[in-house]
């Protein structure tokens, strides 16, 4: 079935979101090579133009990109240059710098809500960032991407990703203080008490957490 030739925008968009749904329906992870552009036009039934104009939109958003000769793969958006370059900036701009981190903060303060709530539908998923917190050494970066991840939200876990890369990118970086507290926040999370979580969180975690 051909897609809709009126208003272009319209079709471009919506390739794009094609080529997102194709790249989820087939489990494709960073480092992975995507169909060239004659598979991805039969397959998605669009002019190979379309194709072209709609994954050099993914590569400018730094979601793949293009290896002469090899063909085009799934990138590690993390290490996308933009980080260190608006990094730059939140080092100039202190106020910015400042509502990066609140941003961070609330991000976090989300994923808690989140698997607080979530644990009552699947208890093992959060059991998971438990057993892990208890039997392993790790980072606050470490623990809050754990936790991230574990939201089953992509688009939580990408958003929390990249501005904790602005916050390092900027020199800001949360040091663990206390690792029983991360436990502690785990067992919380675990049982569904969502305002205990949030306590330990706000007066534990991050109100003894410094800028390093």
């Amino acid at each position: 079935m051909e897609l809709q030739t009126e208003g272009q925008p319209k079709v471009y968009l919506e390739i794009v979101r094609k080529l997102q749904r194709m790249i989820e329906e087939d489990h494709l992870v960073p480092g992975d090579k995507i169909p060239s552009e004659r598979e991805l036009s039969d397959r998605l039934n669009v002019g190979r133009s379309s194709v072209r104009e709609a994954l050099r939109a993914l590569e400018l958003l730094g979601l793949i990109e293009t290896r002469r000769g090899e063909g085009t793969f799934i990138h590690d958006f993390q290490e996308h240059k933009l980080v260190e370059l608006l990094g730059s900036f939140f080092i100039l701009e202190g106020k910015t710098k400042e509502d990066l981190i609140e941003v961070k903060l609330l991000l976090e303060k989300d994923c808690i809500r989140i698997m607080s709530e979530y644990n009552r539908k699947n208890p093992e998923t959060i059991k998971d960032l438990y057993n892990w917190a208890r039997t392993n050494s790790f980072t606050d970066e470490a623990y809050f991407s754990q936790l991230a991840s574990l939201t089953d939200n992509r688009l939580m876990e990408r958003i929390w990703k990249t501005v904790n890369s602005y916050c390092k990118a900027s020199g800001y970086e949360f040091s663990i203080q206390d690792r029983k507290q991360y436990i502690i926040l785990a067992a919380l999370m675990e049982n569904g008490e969502k305002d205990q979580a949030l306590e330990i969180y706000d007066t534990k975690i991050r109100a003894t957490a410094k800028s390093e």
